[in-house]
């Protein structure tokens, strides 16, 4: 049976109690969003107990490892199999990765168990988007983008919050049982309140190519964890994986062409040129996202001499921008139909805010940190909800799925390869002032010799300077896609018609 021939060729009406659907949706993708700023915010204590620095970014390359591989598998089979059945699945998947997590009794166990949240992480990223894209057409997204922003911020603003509230209140595995109540509430929400086409295709999985992707990805993630820190850039081990990414990214592209399903239709990438540029910058909004999340914490924690309480509250300048900038640009993009002036500003506050963070010392207050915070908060606002519109009216509704996995995958790869490359340097920076197993918490530094912790936190600014300039030259070059997007009109109903970017752009219908 044809796959494509199963589906409807255009969206249901929007329903008239969407925004009690979409917040039952939004509910669940506050769970992995709240669970990454918890932990971030929660981490110094738990390396202190349970393991040195080295130990930082493994904990979440595990977690975004897992969910980029995870991304598309999700999706594809959501579009194959029911999108609803695949998100309660992936949100259950994620419920019994935290409760384990939070029974872990070594840093092993604890990135093990972590890798389990990764999976049921992916399945919700995954399902959001698409389910999002199956239920608003383009042209009406603006109106629901601030709903959106306010998950995120409330995520990344009450992650923190909540995880320091955790680790200075309680034991740090509350900052995982916390995922339990939201998770269970999660499910039964959307068990009654979610209902969208139940579709089951008889259709080929691509075994292959969720293989091969997977090799890929690793491979990819790997080489950027461990270059330059475990292994040196040119030693065989680091080679091998990037010829092991390269020959898996070549063979799956060939896999790809081939099979009557595929896992990651290479229509999405060169059907419009606008998807490939939002893929850009969704990746480059992973990095900020996740790097400003892992580190400004700490750097405030051990740097700036801030509680873990008020490390979550002092996040606050960046997500503050993210919610009001993005509501406002929703509303602009609903009326009018424009958006590409967005991520072109949204690209240019990103890369001085955090050019801005790259210049921090040990002496600069915590006004002029917040300061630089609220530029990449407003740059983000502009630049990731627009971002995710210009992908979603890029294709059509039959690789909706598909397109908004690829699209959560590219932001869980940026997240990934950003906190590789960022441990790897904040690991090279700060080892050589640290004694192998050394307690790194805030009580242990306070007792150092002054000599040794003033080079400690020496090391640490250094770190973390490094991070947010490279951040920065990958917000430049997402300035630069943004540049090259083409205003195409978002429809008012219907599903997105991507132009033919070979005969003149065609303006999709406002019917």
């Amino acid at each position: 049976m044809s796959a494509s021939a199963s589906l409807p060729s255009a969206p249901p009406a929007v329903p008239k109690n969407v925004r009690w659907v979409l917040l039952g949706v939004m509910l669940a993708m506050l769970l992995s969003m709240l669970d990454n700023m918890v932990v971030s915010t929660a981490m110094p204590t738990i390396v202190g107990e349970l393991g040195g620095p080295d130990h930082i970014s493994w904990v979440v390359t595990a977690y975004t490892l897992v969910t980029a591989v995870t991304t598309p598998v999700w999706g594809k089979f959501g579009d194959l199999f029911g999108r609803k059945n695949m998100y309660l699945a992936s949100i259950a998947v994620f419920i019994v990765g935290s409760a384990l997590c939070g029974a872990s009794q070594s840093m092993g166990e604890l990135i093990a168990f972590r890798v389990v949240q990764g999976v049921g992480a992916g399945g919700i990223g995954a399902g959001a988007f698409a389910l999002i894209g199956a239920l608003v057409p383009p042209r009406e997204r603006g109106k629901y983008q601030g709903m959106t922003a306010s998950v995120m911020a409330i995520g990344t603003i009450g992650g923190p919050l909540l995880g320091g509230f955790v680790t200075g209140h309680f034991d740090w595995r509350w900052a995982f049982y916390v995922n339990l109540p939201l998770g269970l509430v999660a499910l039964v929400w959307l068990w009654l309140k979610l209902h969208v086409p139940a579709t089951r295709i008889k259709a080929r999985i691509d075994w292959a190519g969720i293989g091969l992707l997977t090799l890929a990805i690793t491979a990819i993630v790997l080489a950027a964890t461990w270059a330059g820190s475990t292994y040196a850039w040119g030693s065989w081990q680091i080679l091998a994986l990037g010829t092991a990414a390269v020959v898996g990214l070549a063979a799956f592209i060939r896999v790809e062409q081939r099979v009557s399903e595929p896992l990651l239709p290479l229509s999405v990438f060169t059907g419009h040129r606008n998807y490939p540029l939002a893929m850009v910058m969704t990746l480059a909004g992973g990095v900020v996202m996740f790097g400003a999340g892992l580190y400004l914490p700490l750097f405030q924690q051990t740097v700036q001499g801030a509680s873990a309480t008020n490390s979550g509250l002092l996040m606050l300048p960046m997500m503050i921008p993210v919610v009001i900038v993005s509501t406002i640009a929703g509303k602009v993009m609903s009326a009018t139909g424009k958006y590409k002036i967005f991520p072109i500003l949204g690209t240019v506050f990103l890369t001085t805010g955090l050019g801005l963070l790259a210049t921090m010392d040990a002496g600069t207050s915590f006004a002029v940190t917040a300061l630089y915070m609220v530029l990449v908060g407003i740059g983000l606002g502009f630049t990731m909800q627009m971002a995710g519109t210009i992908a979603q009216n890029s294709v059509s509704l039959r690789d909706m799925g598909a397109a908004m996995s690829s699209s959560n995958l590219f932001r869980t790869l940026g997240g990934s390869l950003g906190v590789a490359v960022f441990g790897s340097l904040f690991t090279r920076a700060v080892q050589p002032h640290l004694a192998p197993g050394a307690d790194t918490g805030p009580d242990a530094l306070r007792r150092l010799p002054a000599g040794a912790r003033d080079a400690y936190l020496a090391a640490v600014t250094n770190g973390v300077g490094h991070i947010f300039l490279t951040a920065a030259i990958i917000c430049a070059l997402a300035f630069l896609a943004a540049l090259f997007v083409v205003e195409v009109p978002l429809k008012k109903a219907g599903p997105p018609a991507p132009a033919d970017t070979t005969k003149g752009l065609r303006a999709a219908t406002t019917s």
